[in-house]
């Protein structure tokens, strides 16, 4: 007997993330009972086994399509049922389709259907001719069709077509032979993309597919991606070649379709079945059957790609914060200025300016002193420039104006400034700023965004960040929703400062969202910082529900509980307690010399309400409260003269930072405003599956220059020491231009800008 939904459903999920059914049943009832994937993947760890978030994850995605699938299953039983059609055999093999897919082609003879000419064959009497030459092999299908002549039927030859149609329709609604050909297919088609006609040079950035073939099991998201593209976009042909080999009628899945009309014998019914075996094949299971799989080709595709847009999202979001340290942000512009922004520690806005250092004011002396300025009058420490148009000229203003200023100097970083103009012209920054312009705000989002990424690009929706391949090919919900989830993860992983979150970041938090977190604020700003996170119970429609869900996530720093500045919940400050005492130490002096922590055996405090899991995570958070688990800040050296893809030249050893990882290799940012390639061949010195596996977004790297392609704007890099030498006279530094080079030697050798500069920092 089949199970029921309910004991079916965990069992299959399961099996798909590597956990017991009892397991899932738990994680199942938490999530249905409103909890969050972050609540439950840390305080929930004795319930679910330990299950963590990535599993989790899953099992959220797999339930609502196992659940979907399960609604479906009972739809068509039921319209089966009132058909008078069910049969025992038809409602065990309904019970047990695995997919939708599966699920539809069962039920694909008695779905309610348009009228289809095998239906007119019918209605005009020529059911009992098809079943006739069906019946008998050795009878002539010309002789017996004679006896079908009628005034609907006006030949033989219209008679036979007839029959055809109801046999062909008999056949595409054969569950079994379809999954066999879906099988096969699956297995031996070949993906085919050719160019349109006339179309080479309009459609040259797809010239790598104007003569492609490969399997279609195997293609990878971004060339299957990429060919769709082409294909919508009106440049490529794309089809699917099953036995092209294959003599004609001889291909394995002609064999199928005559197989399942059980043709055996060379009778004058078998050749004529024999051939409406083909023309079936040909004419309407091949044409189904490859648009079912060029369906799956771009779920698949699509899924791989949002799941690579999410992994860079994630490694984005916990990149190394630079801190609480006064912060200069430059948003470069040519024609437009460098618009510039000043934001204190913690990120208050302290001045903002335009600068016009190029074309068409090249007020370059100026644009220094203005800047060397600001940074003597609201002690700058850092400055984060925009990687967009202009950035490198904008570097080079700011590297030859610190040369000239004593120390201590700012030090300056190149931040990615993508979505920066999303958040600009949004409603929030709006909010945020009214007063200031919308290129402004851009600058001031780049230099909060080089003290702590996470904390601002939660302002941006996560799709406007860029760091996918193919984003907006993919279907936006599913994007939408995944990334999401890697925004809440990532925010949770971290944990929030009460006291000094904005609104976007509460919103994220565990349990919270947009109006809870607005209702949290305005609490704030009325009464003050909260003094403990019991607190939180007093703000306006955050009731205890609430509160335990989101507690653990948000920490108050030297408050008047210490532990509300750690991730251990409120529900478990007794056991903390317990483990203090055990230390003889009192509780803050613990947290300052965990040292005598090592010494405790988890075990010793397990008891109804915690289990060894939460024992050992009170412990670790106790050792290090609130710790980050973001790496330590650093930043990447661009080399000083190349500052344009023409600059580059092979055999260069570069450093740059890690933009975005995709399945076929990572993008690097050398400075040059295009990202170079590292092909996932020149990752390391051995095979790579998976990019991941060696660098992630926001990862300082050294790379050398193989091949750079000036009018296609790509730059072939590796990251392998093991690579072919460059040839000798390309093995040699960047050189620098005549001018900067000029220039360069008379600061050094006057002194004069920095005489300029300080003389102007002194008036100012």
């Amino acid at each position: 007997m089949t199970p029921d939904p309910a004991r079916r459903i965990p069992q299959i999920i399961a099996m798909e993330i590597g956990a017991r059914p009892d397991q899932v049943m738990a994680a199942v009832e938490l999530l249905d009972g409103g909890a969050t994937v972050p609540f439950v993947a840390r305080y929930r760890k004795e319930a679910t086994g330990g299950l963590d978030d990535t599993q989790l994850r899953t099992l959220s995605d797999r339930l609502a399509y196992l659940r979907e699938l399960e609604t479906r299953r009972a739809a068509i039983l039921t319209s089966i049922t009132e058909q008078g059609k069910l049969t025992d055999d038809l409602a065990k093999a309904v019970a047990g389709a695995v997919t939708k897919a599966e699920l539809e082609d069962i039920y694909l003879p008695y779905k309610p259907k348009r009228r289809t000419r095998a239906m007119i064959a019918r209605e005009n009497g020529l059911g009992p001719l098809a079943e006739a030459i069906l019946a008998d092999r050795g009878a002539d299908p010309q002789a017996l069709a004679a006896a079908y002549v009628t005034e609907a039927v006006p030949d033989t030859k219209a008679a036979l077509e007839g029959a055809r149609d109801i046999i062909a329709e008999g056949l595409a609604e054969n569950a079994e032979l379809l999954g066999r050909l879906r099988e096969h297919m699956k297995q031996h088609a070949f993906l085919k993309a050719s160019v349109v006609p006339g179309k080479e040079t309009e459609g040259a950035k797809f010239s790598d597919y104007f003569a492609h073939s490969e399997r279609w099991s195997s293609a990878p998201s971004h060339r299957a991606l990429a060919m769709l593209r082409g294909r919508n976009e009106g440049f490529l042909t794309l089809d699917l070649e099953v036995d092209a080999d294959a003599a004609p009628g001889q291909s394995p899945a002609e064999r199928m379709v005559r197989g399942a009309l059980g043709i055996a014998g060379k009778g004058p019914g078998d050749q004529w079945l024999s051939d409406v075996a083909g023309w079936t094949w040909r004419v309407k299971l091949r044409l189904s059957l490859g648009l079912d799989l060029m369906g799956d080709l771009r779920e698949r595709a699509e899924a791989e790609a949002i799941r690579v847009f999410a992994r860079n999202l994630k490694d984005l979001l916990l990149a190394a914060p630079a801190g609480s340290r006064a912060t200069m942000g430059l948003d470069p512009g040519i024609r437009t200025g460098v618009k510039v922004a000043v934001v204190d520690a913690t990120g208050k806005l302290l001045a903002t300016s335009t600068v016009y250092p190029f074309q068409p004011k090249n007020d370059l002396r100026g644009a220094q002193v203005e800047l060397a300025a600001l940074i003597r009058k609201h002690g700058v420490e850092l400055i984060a420039i925009g990687n967009g148009t202009a950035s490198r000229e904008t570097e080079k203003m700011v590297a030859d104006m610190l040369a000239a200023l004593p120390a201590p100097k700012p030090t300056k970083v190149i931040v990615s400034e993508a979505g920066a103009s999303v958040y600009s012209a949004s409603p929030l920054a709006a909010a945020e700023f009214p007063q200031l312009d919308v290129s402004l705000r851009g600058a001031v989002s780049i230099a909060r965004r080089l003290q702590d990424p996470l904390a601002e690009l939660v302002k941006i929706e996560p799709k406007s960040i860029g760091v996918g391949q193919y984003q907006h090919d993919v279907d936006q919900y599913r994007l939408g929703k995944s990334l999401e989830a890697v925004v809440e993860d990532a925010v949770n992983a971290v944990g929030v400062d009460l006291n000094t979150a904005s609104a976007p970041l509460l919103a994220r938090v565990s349990g919270l969202g947009p109006s809870l977190a607005e209702a949290i604020v305005a609490h704030r700003d009325a009464n003050g910082a909260f003094s403990t996170r019991k607190a939180l119970l007093s703000v306006a429609r955050l009731g205890k529900r609430t509160f335990e869900q989101c507690a653990g996530f948000l920490r108050i720093p030297g408050g008047a509980e210490p532990l509300d500045a750690s991730a251990v919940h409120p529900e478990a400050y007794g056991l903390a307690r317990r483990i203090v005492k055990a230390c003889g130490r009192d509780l803050r002096s613990l947290m300052a010399e965990p040292a005598r922590l090592r010494a405790v055996d988890p075990a010793d405090f397990v008891d109804d309400q915690f289990g060894l899991p939460t024992v050992r995570d009170i412990l670790a958070e106790l050792e290090k409260p609130g710790r980050d688990p973001r790496p330590s800040f650093r930043t990447a050296s661009f080399a000083e003269g190349v500052e344009d893809i023409k600059d580059l030249r092979p055999g260069m050893m570069l450093e740059g930072t890690v933009t975005n990882v995709a399945a076929f290799g990572a993008f690097v940012d050398i400075g040059v405003h295009q990202d170079g390639l590292v092909h996932v061949s020149q990752l390391a010195d051995r095979f790579v599956k998976d990019p991941h596996e060696v660098v992630k977004a926001g990862d300082v790297v050294k790379v050398r220059v193989v091949e750079v392609d000036v009018p296609r704007k790509r730059i072939g890099l590796t990251m392998r020491k093991d690579a072919e030498p460059a040839p000798r006279g390309d093995r040699r530094e960047p050189v620098k231009p005549a001018k900067q080079v000029a220039s360069k030697q008379k600061v050094e050798s006057t002194g004069a800008l920095g005489a300029a500069l300080l003389d102007a920092m002194k008036r100012r």
